[in-house]
């Protein structure tokens, strides 16, 4: 166990890059892995980044920042979400890029595309033509293989989770519930890689039972503790005995229940700081922590800008203590 206290219970005004990354490193030494969603917000400047380091002939380049922003953010964060590659099938040069561009130490918790997860392509413009079409692909181990792990298998020590995040089913998809949609996991995450590690997010409340946790279990799996519009909370969820799948443990911290993404990301933006703080959801998020540390088990733990307004803050607030502001020196 690390000297450094885990939690601080003064008001904290002011705290410094320094002292978070210093917090953030001695967790991480124990196998408790905390960061972000993602990590390109001009929001934060000021705060995780420094504006000099993108300036580009006496002015800020947002090209410049969106491509090298990643070596500072590894400066104070040991792992990075990379919501990204749920929308494509990133081409191996891309691989190199992302990961030239950081520290070896920081570590890569990516979504598996789309495409492997999607029964039916939802009505949204971006799905173009195949839009309310049954995707031929859905749980298609062959092509995550060959199409994704393949591409990955060079930085697998890089990679510390690869999720698999399943949107809202309509009943109409699994008319018996659970235990379909179980039927339906099960051969697929059987024919999965061995070289990774893996976890399941579901936003079907009703799927929280055991025969979805005994699926994950049976092919080591984890399952993801997200905190979403339609979901329970994460106390609530880390409640149930059998979400603890694993000797890992994956969160998101992503919405306040009750809240949609859109209404967040219409409040939040730009994410230059916690707007609306969501006490409980620090508390389950502590609670997680302590769990993990005292089992000596790795957990793996995802904030979001959705989640109060600015993931940075909420991650010092949890483990650091309440606070209004993060200052970088």
């Amino acid at each position: 166990m690390s000297n450094l206290p885990l939690f601080d219970d003064r008001k904290i005004g002011n705290l410094s890059r320094e002292v978070l990354s210093q917090k953030l490193s001695s967790l991480a030494d124990e196998g408790i892995y905390i960061g972000t969603s993602s990590w390109k917000y001009e929001g934060w400047l000021g705060q995780i980044y420094t504006h000099e380091r993108y300036q580009v002939r006496g002015r800020f380049s947002r090209k410049k920042f969106e491509q090298t922003s990643l070596a500072e953010y590894a400066e104070t964060f040991p792992v990075v979400g990379g919501d990204f590659s749920f929308y494509q099938f990133p081409t191996a040069d891309y691989w190199g890029r992302l990961f030239d561009g950081a520290p070896e130490r920081l570590k890569f918790a990516l979504k598996v595309p789309e495409e492997i997860t999607v029964q039916v392509w939802p009505r949204h413009a971006r799905c173009g033509p195949r839009a309310g079409a049954r995707n031929p692909s859905f749980l298609d181990a062959e092509l995550f293989g060959s199409g994704f792990a393949g591409a990955l298998e060079p930085y697998h020590d890089r990679v510390a989770v690869l999720m698999f995040e399943f949107g809202a089913f309509p009943h109409a998809s699994y008319p018996e519930g659970v235990e379909q949609f179980a039927a339906d996991l099960n051969p697929f995450l059987r024919q999965l890689p061995q070289k990774f590690r893996y976890a399941v997010e579901v936003r079907n409340p009703e799927f929280l039972q055991p025969p979805y946790f005994d699926c994950l279990k049976a092919n080591n799996t984890a399952h993801v503790f997200s905190s979403w519009s339609r979901m329970p909370s994460l106390a609530e969820q880390s409640a149930i005995p059998e979400a603890f799948t694993l000797d890992f443990s994956v969160c998101r911290a992503l919405l306040r229940p009750g809240r949609s993404y859109a209404e967040a990301v219409r409040r939040f933006s730009p994410y230059a700081g916690v707007l609306y703080p969501y006490p409980e959801g620090r508390d389950a998020l502590r609670s997680l922590l302590e769990k993990s540390r005292k089992d000596r088990k790795s957990a793996f733990i995802f904030v979001n800008n959705c989640f109060e307004g600015n993931a940075p803050e909420s991650i010092a607030a949890v483990i650091c203590g309440q606070i209004e502001t993060l200052h970088q020196p």
